[in-house]
């Protein structure tokens, strides 16, 4: 498979995909016009902030199964469009977090002690040191406006240079802030009212567009300094400016514009203002950090797995995620089995979750089964993004249970396909040290077998010689025998086998099975 890079990784992160075993092109000048023409022969795309990954970029992106981005914000590319196509799309949110959070903290102090200024100074030969009096930090109130992974990091280092730290973020509760050292506000408002030093940590959405604007900065203190390195936009830039020059807040650090390369801001002539190129991101370590993260990405996409930092793809959260994850391929082969073994497919699959399971966030795993399901009923090829479109244009309805107790497994997994024709029923769950995948009861026969490939399940009346019998048969077509389990009723009623084969059984053989009395159904199923 194919990668194209157009813009400038860290070398390590290009080695990377080389060694595992994909074809790297590396064309950082491609103008949009070239980007159209070459994009069809991708898999794999991995960008930074400066190509528009625009949809009819992705129109023509025949082959195109993922989009890594280097950074945190996935403004340039059309999610969208990726996200109707079947595209994933990646990023690396934590590659510049610590980038980010420093240069933030730099940026509050420039401000607060005039240092660009008393520098440029300085090397104009003037020693001026009445002219550039500034304030300590000590003692004063840094508000923070999100309180993420960069939030954070700017709020410890507030808290070690003895300030006080107010942050208001609606997603993250209040106890958590608590266990921070950080004072929850109530409000934005709150904010604005008592924060000496006013730092945004949010992206840059509709809804925060304009979001320190005219009305906010008319609630702030003379005092108060805005600090600005997430997103441009988020700052009325005409307001600021007009604030500033009025002397109706004490100063600005910007690091973000909302049309960039910005070159010609009247922010720039003011004398209380410290402004940056957008520099957040811009470390060594950083920029090496989201180029490796971001291919890791796109590889683990093109092999068929859900990156951790999908954006458009249901990534376990919270507590055992990785764990979870776990159980994907699991989820996919039981619901390829219950296909199947379903004569007419019905239109409701429930996904039942027990144990330990069933406390976890498994959006994924619900997608996961979906998937398997759905794979040999589409013909678009499936995947994390598209699956969940695919299911509700078929009419399938999925619903899922959690029940926390498993008397036999400490996680259990069981799909049920309701329609005309029934209810069908597969279970498995992941067993011992390498979490090996079972199949634990198949259409209400409870087996103990590891999936394979091929297989075959039979149904059977419950009398002596069944096993021999289909053996015989087998070994007549030249067709081996990996692995038996073998399920049953009440003694003398009814059985079920399920075997696995080391090739394809033919309809011929399953008929051949079915002319012998005793035997009431036989299914060649593939699980990969």
């Amino acid at each position: 498979m194919k990668v194209l890079v157009t813009e400038k990784l860290a070398d390590v992160a290009v080695d990377f995909l080389r060694k595992e075993g994909f074809e790297v092109d590396t064309l950082y000048d491609l103008s949009p016009q070239e980007l159209l023409e070459r994009i069809g022969e991708y898999d794999g795309l991995i960008v930074r902030s400066a190509t528009k990954v625009t949809a009819e970029v992705i129109e023509r992106a025949g082959r195109l199964k993922a989009i890594g981005r280097a950074g945190i914000g996935v403004d340039n590319i059309d999610l969208e469009a990726a996200s109707r196509r079947g595209i994933l799309v990646a990023n690396a949110p934590e590659s510049n977090t610590v980038a980010a959070g420093e240069h933030t903290l730099g940026m509050m102090l420039a401000v607060a002690r005039r240092i660009p200024h008393a520098d440029a100074s300085l090397r104009e030969r003037q020693w001026r040191r009445s002219a550039f009096k500034g304030v300590e930090v000590a003692g004063k109130t840094l508000g923070l406006i999100g309180i993420g992974h960069v939030g954070s990091i700017v709020a410890r280092g507030a808290l070690g240079m003895r300030m006080r730290v107010l942050a208001y973020d609606p997603y993250v509760a209040a106890e958590r802030m608590r266990d921070m050292n950080v004072e929850p506000a109530e409000s934005l408002e709150q904010i604005y009212r008592e924060a000496d030093f006013i730092s945004l940590h949010v992206p840059k959405t509709p809804q925060t567009v304009g979001l320190v604007d005219e009305k906010a900065i008319s609630m702030m203190k003379p005092t108060a300094y805005i600090i600005n390195v997430a997103r441009g936009g988020i700052v009325d830039e005409k307001a600021l400016y007009r604030a500033l020059k009025e002397g109706r807040i004490a100063g600005a650090a910007i690091d973000v514009f909302e049309d960039e390369p910005a070159t010609d801001s009247p922010l720039f002539d003011l004398p209380n203002v410290v402004v940056t190129p957008h520099l957040g991101a811009s470390t060594v370590e950083a920029q090496d950090r989201a180029g490796v993260t971001a291919a890791e990405q796109v590889a683990a996409a093109l092999r068929g797995g859900v990156p951790v930092n999908a954006i458009n793809a249901p990534v376990p959260v919270g507590e055992g995620a990785e764990s979870v994850a776990q159980f994907a391929g699991l989820c996919e082969i039981l619901g390829r089995l219950l296909y199947q073994l379903t004569d007419r497919p019905g239109n409701i699959l429930k996904v039942e979750y027990r144990g330990e399971i069933a406390d976890r966030d498994t959006r994924l795993l619900d997608v996961a089964a979906q998937k398997g399901l759905l794979t040999n009923m589409v013909h678009e090829p499936l995947n994390y993004v598209n699956t969940p479109a695919l299911t509700r244009e078929r009419g399938l309805r999925v619903e899922t249970s959690r029940i926390p107790e498993s008397s036999d497994y400490t996680s259990l997994i069981t799909l049920r396909l309701e329609g005309g024709a029934g209810e069908s029923v597969v279970s498995g769950t992941l067993i011992g040290p390498k979490m090996e995948p079972r199949l634990v009861e198949i259409q209400g026969y409870t087996m103990d077998i590891i999936p394979e490939k091929h297989m075959l399940f039979i149904l059977n009346e419950d009398v002596p010689g069944m096993i021999g019998r289909v053996g015989t048969i087998l070994g007549n077509h030249g067709i081996n025998i990996g692995n038996m389990a073998v399920g049953r009723g009440a003694p003398g009623t009814r059985a079920a086998m399920a075997i696995t084969v080391d090739e394809p059984v033919p309809e011929a053989v399953l008929q051949e099975i079915l002319k012998i009395p005793g035997f009431r159904d036989a299914r060649f199923v593939t699980l990969s």
